[in-house]
């Protein structure tokens, strides 16, 4: 076995490289032409854009309506409702709000309950106060009266809309909170 010097060995593959190169010219001028006769017989077919349509401005009338959410419009629909003869909200609405119907259900905590004369009373935190309410009296945001006051719960009922637009009842209480240590 003969060992070829590195030199001719480099040599021998620039040979090769160089005969492999020169033997895919053709395919090369082949390959050319034939781009060159399809970019000729090919013809595109884009249809051209229609023309923008004219803006025309519309003034802002939608000012002078209603306001959908507006505190006048819902004042209304409650006193129509109140005006119903057999409406659950007809004696709420007319009778004066006590100050803990300010606040929604979840901002109040029972924090305790205590009984005066053999009358139950529960004790709310509110804002960090404290407020003793009893039976009859009024909380919440949803009409909601006190019905009934055990040692560990206050019940309550509430007026509340459902999903037809109807006014009805609805029970919720409110749970003695033990203090977290």
């Amino acid at each position: 076995m003969m060992v070829m010097p590195a030199r001719a060995r480099l040599l021998m593959s620039i040979g090769v490289v160089a005969v492999a190169a020169a033997g895919c010219g053709g395919e090369q001028d082949e390959l050319t032409q034939w781009m060159d006769q399809q970019q000729r017989e090919v013809k595109p077919s884009v249809q051209p854009l229609s023309p923008p349509k004219k803006f025309i401005p519309q003034a802002y009338v939608a000012l002078t309506g209603v306001e959908p959410f507006s505190t006048q419009k819902l004042s209304v629909a409650l006193k129509q409702e109140a005006r119903q003869p057999n409406s659950l909200l007809a004696a709420e609405i007319n009778r004066r709000k006590e100050p803990l119907e300010a606040y929604p259900l979840d901002s109040m905590s029972m924090v305790g309950s205590v009984s005066k004369a053999g009358r139950p009373y529960a004790l709310l935190r509110v804002d960090n106060l404290l407020y003793q309410v009893k039976q009859g009296d009024y909380l919440g945001q949803n009409y909601g009266k006190i019905t009934k006051i055990s040692e560990t719960q206050l019940s309550l009922r509430e007026i509340v809309q459902d999903a037809a637009g109807e006014w009805i009842e609805r029970s919720s209480a409110l749970q003695l909170q033990e203090k977290a240590r």
